[in-house]
C-alpha cells in the first residue's frame, strides 16, 4: 500500500477563493479547514500555509510523513483557457489579460515547483482536475455505494458543471457544460448586479429572494439563455462581461433591467428582491431538469451533489421534494474549500485503487467537524491577556445552564468542539438563541452580527422532533436544505402590512418566527446525539424547559469576519457584540463580570465591515 502502514495524503486547494488543506489518512479523514479561518481574511485565496499546519500537526505528523499531495485542478488546462478565452475576445480583453498573467507567470503556470518549494516537500504531487475534485468530495464522503453524481459551480479548467456515477472506489463523469456557459457566473452576475459581492454574496441573494416577485422570470428566460429539457443551456453572452472584463454585467445587461447595478451598502429595494426571486427560480427550475435528466441516464436512486452552486441549499431542497432521487448528499464543503478533500480522496481510491465500504446509511464526513478546538492553555491566555472571568463546569451541568440562558431570550456564543470544515456553522461555532422569539432574527442580525435585517436564521432540531416541525423527509445534519415549515406550525392567516422589506420582517408567521422565513421556509440542520452530543443535550435541556426542540443557529462572527477559529477570537468577537454569554468548551463567561468591557467598543470592529 505504501512506503510505510500508515498513508496520509494531503489535498490542497488555493488561488481563486477559499484555500484550504485536507489530510486523509488510509483513507479516512483526519483534518480539514479553510485558511481564511487562520489568516482572518474572508474566503482567503492564499497558499494554505497555516491550514496545513494546521491538518498536520492534528495527525502528529511532519511534511515528510505525507505520501502524496494532491492538488485540486491542473493548471495548464485552466491556462489553456484563460488564454483561448482572452485571444478570442481580443483586444477588448487586454485590462483582463495583464491583470491575471502575472499571477499566473509568476506562480500558477508553474504550480508544482511552487507547491514543493512552499511545503519543503520532495514527494509525490499529483493534480486532479476541478470537476473530478468536486465530483470526488461529493461520492466518497457520502453514506451511498453507488449513486449519481452531479457537480455545478462557476467554472473550473473548462466545465462548469458535470455528471456521472460512482459504485464502490470509482466513479466516472459521462458528460459537461462548458465555460462560458455556467449556472454559477450566471447567479453570480446577478449577486453583482444587486450590489452584493462575488464568490461571497450569492447566499445573500438566496436569502433575498422571498421578499420578491420572480417578476424578471420569464425576461430572464427569454434574454439570457437557451434552456434545453436536460437542464443544459447556453447564455447570450452579449449580455456578460466576465469572459473579458473586471465586472459580471454590461451594459446592455443594465439596459435589459433597466438601471445599472445596484451601489454596494446603499438601500435594498423591492426592485433588487424581485430580481433575486426571479434568478432564484429560475436557478431552481435548472438545478431540478438536471437532477432529473442525471436521474434518466444513470438510474441511481442517490444524488451527490457538489460544487458552489451546491450550496443554494433552496435549489437542493427542491431537488428532493420535486426530483426523482429516493436521498441526496451534499458535500459540506461544497465549494472550492472541500476540493481539497476531493483530490486527496480521489488520489486514495481512484488512483491507489483502495478499496471503499458505505452502507448508505452513515457518511464518512465526520459532521464536517475537522478543524482545530481549544484547550485550557487558551483559556488561561485569556485570563492573562484580557483578565478575561469564567467558570468551568461540568457537560451535563453546562448544558442545562445554556439553555436557561437561551429561554431566558439571551444570546450565547458557542465555541465547543472541533471547528467545522465549511461555510455552515453546525453548533460547534455557532451563536444560538430562542427561535421563539419574535424579535430575536432582527436583534441577532442588527446588533450582534452588523448585517443586513432581511437575512434570515437557521434552525437547529433534534433530529427525532424535526418532521413535527419541518416538513422534511430525512436528516439534514449540514444545514444544506430549505424546507417548509410544518403547516402544524405557521399561521398561514399572517399578512405584511405595506411593500417595505421591513414591513415583511415584523409578521410573526409561525410559533418558531425566528427561523421562519418570509415564503414559511427555513434552512434546517437536523442535530443527532451521535454526531455532535454537546450540542444535542443543550437543545434537549432547552425542549425539557419550554417543549420547544428548536433553537437559533448562526455562524460564531460578524459580517465581514470568517467564522471565528481561536478562543480568542471566539471571546473578542463576544465583547465586541451584544452576545449575553460565551462558551469555550467548558468554560463559561457572562459578558457582565468581564472587567474589560468598556475596552471593547464597537468602533473595534467597523474596519473589518464591508
Amino acid at each position: 500500500m505504501s512506503k510505510r502502514d500508515n498513508m496520509h495524503i494531503l489535498g490542497i486547494s488555493a488561488f481563486y477563493h477559499d484555500s484550504a488543506a485536507c489530510l486523509i489518512k488510509n483513507g479516512e479523514i483526519v483534518a480539514a479547514a479553510q485558511e481564511e479561518r487562520f489568516t482572518r481574511k474572508k474566503h482567503d485565496d492564499a497558499f494554505p500555509h497555516n491550514a496545513v499546519h494546521y491538518c498536520l500537526n492534528a495527525a502528529h505528523i511532519t511534511i515528510q510523513d505525507v505520501d502524496f499531495v494532491g492538488y485540486y485542478e491542473k493548471p495548464f488546462l485552466k491556462f489553456e483557457r484563460l488564454l483561448l478565452t482572452y485571444l478570442h475576445f481580443a483586444p477588448s480583453g487586454l485590462r483582463s489579460f495583464l491583470k491575471a498573467m502575472p499571477l499566473w507567470l509568476k506562480k500558477k503556470i508553474f504550480l508544482k515547483d511552487y507547491i514543493a518549494q512552499e511545503l519543503n516537500y520532495d514527494g509525490e504531487i499529483l493534480f486532479t482536475e476541478h470537476h473530478e475534485s468536486h465530483a470526488a468530495s461529493a461520492f466518497f464522503p457520502s453514506p451511498f455505494d453507488e449513486a449519481a453524481i452531479l457537480t455545478l459551480d462557476g467554472v473550473g479548467e473548462w466545465a462548469t458543471s458535470s455528471f456521472g456515477s460512482g459504485k464502490g472506489n470509482q466513479f466516472e463523469l459521462i458528460s459537461e457544460m462548458k465555460f462560458p456557459h455556467s449556472l454559477g457566473l450566471l447567479y453570480s452576475a446577478f449577486t453583482y448586479y444587486t450590489g452584493f459581492r462575488v464568490n461571497s454574496g450569492e447566499y445573500k441573494l438566496m436569502g433575498l429572494a422571498p421578499y420578491g416577485e420572480p417578476k424578471y422570470r420569464d425576461l430572464i428566460k427569454k434574454e439570457l439563455l437557451d434552456l434545453k429539457d436536460d437542464g443544459s443551456f447556453k447564455l447570450n453572452m452579449k449580455y456578460f462581461n466576465y469572459c473579458v472584463g473586471l465586472t459580471m454585467t454590461n451594459t446592455r445587461f443594465h439596459d435589459l433591467f433597466g438601471a445599472p447595478p445596484r451601489r454596494p451598502e446603499t438601500k435594498i429595494t423591492q426592485r433588487d428582491a424581485d430580481i433575486a426571486r426571479s434568478i432564484q427560480e429560475v436557478t431552481e427550475e435548472i438545478m431540478v431538469k438536471m437532477a432529473h435528466h442525471v436521474h434518466a441516464v444513470t438510474k441511481k436512486d442517490y444524488l451527490c451533489l457538489a460544487g458552489g452552486v451546491a450550496l443554494n441549499c433552496v435549489g437542493n431542497g427542491k431537488i428532493l421534494r420535486e426530483g426523482p432521487f429516493k436521498k441526496i448528499w451534499i458535500q459540506p464543503a461544497a465549494g472550492d474549500a472541500g476540493s481539497a478533500l476531493g483530490s486527496a480522496l480521489f488520489i486514495w481510491h481512484r488512483y491507489l485503487g483502495n478499496p471503499r465500504k458505505a452502507d448508505n446509511t452513515h457518511d464518512f464526513q465526520k459532521g464536517s467537524y475537522l478543524g482545530p478546538q481549544g484547550n485550557d492553555a487558551d483559556i488561561n491566555a485569556l485570563r492573562t491577556q484580557y483578565a478575561a472571568d469564567f467558570q468551568r463546569y461540568e457537560s451535563r451541568d453546562l448544558a442545562v445552564k445554556i439553555a436557561q440562558c437561551i429561554k431566558d431570550q439571551k444570546i450565547v456564543g458557542l465555541f465547543h468542539g472541533p471547528m467545522e470544515f465549511g461555510p455552515r456553522a453546525l453548533g460547534n461555532r455557532s451563536i444560538i438563541a430562542d427561535a421563539r422569539s419574535t424579535q430575536m432574527q432582527s436583534l441577532l442580525n442588527v446588533k450582534t452580527k452588523f448585517r443586513e435585517s432581511f437575512r434570515p436564521f437557521a434552525p437547529s432540531v433534534l433530529e427525532d422532533k424535526a418532521p413535527e416541525y419541518f416538513e422534511i423527509n430525512g436528516s439534514s445534519p449540514y444545514m444544506l436544505l430549505v424546507a417548509p415549515v410544518h403547516k402544524n406550525m405557521i399561521y398561514p392567516d399572517a399578512k405584511t402590512t405595506g411593500t417595505d422589506l421591513l414591513d415583511k420582517l415584523k409578521v410573526n408567521r409561525s410559533r418558531i418566527p425566528a427561523v421562519t422565513h418570509v415564503d414559511y421556509s427555513a434552512r434546517v440542520q437536523t442535530v443527532s446525539q451521535e454526531t455532535n452530543p454537546f450540542f444535542y443535550q443543550i437543545i434537549e435541556e432547552f425542549y425539557k424547559l419550554t417543549g420547544c426542540p428548536v433553537v437559533i443557529n448562526t455562524s460564531f462572527n460578524i459580517r465581514g469576519e470568517p467564522i471565528v477559529c481561536t478562543p480568542e477570537d471566539a471571546y473578542r468577537c463576544f465583547m465586541c457584540t451584544n452576545m449575553d454569554y460565551l462558551i469555550v468548551e467548558n468554560y463559561f463567561f457572562d459578558k457582565i463580570a468581564q472587567p474589560q468591557k468598556d475596552k471593547f467598543k464597537k468602533e473595534d470592529i467597523s474596519q473589518i465591515l464591508d
